[in-house]
């Protein structure tokens, strides 16, 4: 495998290539053969299969970010990454965020435009919205959180405030920012803020919930602890211990493999543990992200939730 130079944020630039006697045709053929991303013009960072997914997406906009945000001339006007740019720099995961182009804001009240890699905001900003991440300019994560879900559909907006919450954001903080300002999408937001819950773990758990609301499906428990036989299992959504909702995202996943667990031992084990909270009463629904794309998961809890009378 090729040894790239890479720098602080693991990108790799045209002058540290250059100057390690890489040539522009060499990092062109890498692109072309698929061992090089190209972020923004001069900077590249090596192909990885963990770019993949919606997860692998968010990563790669955050690569793309810290690049734009650490190109621009020193006599340039810093602005700070915000919306889902400052997202993905902050750590806060969304629900299929725009990440077409780097977000900025420029801190006055006109004057935004739409460039190749740069969406530049117009809107004011006071420096207590501001942050720095790792030597980057960034909107803090309640500006951002209110930003994201002013400008997304009810699921983004309840999935922004529900992971940022999650993540140490200040409720009643993003509330003084959404009352502050008259926005687009304000009323959406001030529900979704009102909704949200730090306890949903994921962005599928989170855009579950939305679904379940906007369904008028009654509101579930949500982390609930079970004891079986082998320890205590935590399950995604609960109704009244008669009802266990389960979420298949490839994120709970992710933590089993890098346990060093195997995929059928991750089959197994879920499938035990699933078991075991059976034993103990509750029916256990599973869903999976498809069932959230088409919406199809709904109707496979209604029955279960007016079975048990739990409709009311």
């Amino acid at each position: 495998m090729t040894s790239y130079p890479v720098d602080r944020y693991g990108l790799i630039r045209r002058g540290a290539a250059l100057d390690a006697a890489f040539s522009d045709n060499l990092l062109a053929a890498a692109v072309s053969a698929g061992d090089l991303i190209r972020l923004i013009p001069g900077v590249f960072v090596p192909a990885s299969d963990d770019f993949a997914g919606h997860e692998g997406d968010q990563e790669l906009h955050r690569l793309k970010s810290v690049a734009i945000a650490t190109s621009q001339p020193a006599n340039a006007p810093q602005l700070p990454l915000s919306t889902v740019s400052a997202a993905a720099v902050l750590g806060l995961p969304l629900l299929k965020p725009d990440t077409d182009r780097v977000h900025v804001t420029s801190g006055k009240k006109a004057g935004g435009f739409i460039a190749t890699h740069r969406h530049v905001h117009a809107a004011a900003l006071t420096e207590d919205e501001l942050t720095v991440v790792d030597g980057i300019l960034v909107t803090t994560i309640e500006r951002t959180a209110v930003d994201v879900a002013a400008g997304g559909d009810f699921a983004q907006a309840l999935t922004a405030f529900d992971q940022a919450i999650r993540i140490g954001a200040d409720r009643q903080l993003m509330g003084r920012i959404l009352t502050s300002r008259r926005r687009q999408g304000g009323r959406v937001a001030r529900r979704a803020l009102a909704l949200a819950d730090g306890a949903a773990e994921s962005v599928g758990e989170s855009w579950s919930r939305a679904q379940m609301i906007e369904a008028g499906l009654p509101a579930p428990g949500l982390q609930h602890e079970f004891c079986g036989r082998s320890g205590v299992h935590r399950v995604d959504f609960d109704w009244q211990a008669k009802l266990v909702g389960e979420f298949d995202g490839m994120v709970k996943y992710g933590r089993l493999r890098a346990a060093g667990k195997t995929v059928a031992d991750v089959v197994l084990q879920e499938k035990l543990r699933e078991d075991e909270i059976r034993a103990l009463g509750p029916v256990v629904v599973r869903w999976t992200w498809s069932m959230l794309e088409d919406g199809s998961f709904i109707s496979l809890l209604r029955p279960w939730l007016e079975k048990f009378e739990l409709m009311s």
